[in-house]
């Protein structure tokens, strides 16, 4: 894809920050960071839209000895079936577990989802980790 160039305008102390954010994250130049802020605030134009097509995951740590965590997870899964893509499940230690769902479709679905499953009692910290599908 063949690329573009335009200029932008802003004030010194600014662009100064800018730089100075850019080479601590490592970036090669500014472009590649403006590309990267581009790419995140259309992606978070998808999640505002109810019915953006969107990519997320949830990332639950729980202690799966209490009652009926597991299976209220698991059916949470099993109701959003089409939502749900796939899930990785990891052994921490005797008690915590920590599972990471990967979820598509509507904005509203995937958010709904993940605070259904944050929410539920057993699990001590969740997280939506919001994405999409550049076009």
């Amino acid at each position: 894809m063949p690329l573009e160039r335009f200029g932008v305008s802003m004030n010194r102390e600014l662009l100064q920050q800018l730089d100075q954010a850019i080479e601590e994250a490592g970036y090669a130049n500014r472009s590649e960071a403006v590309r990267d802020m581009a790419r995140a605030f259309l992606v978070n134009r998808q999640w505002e839209a109810p019915d953006g097509e969107v990519v997320g995951t949830i990332t639950l740590v729980y202690d799966h000895h209490v009652p009926g965590v597991v299976a209220k997870l698991t059916a949470l899964q099993h109701d959003a079936e089409p939502t749900v893509i796939c899930n990785t499940h990891v052994h921490l230690d005797h008690h915590n577990c920590i599972e990471v769902i990967v979820a598509r479709g509507a904005a509203e679905q995937v958010r709904r989802l993940a605070d259904r499953m944050i929410s539920a009692r057993g699990v001590k910290h969740g997280q939506l980790t919001r994405t999409a599908v550049q076009q």
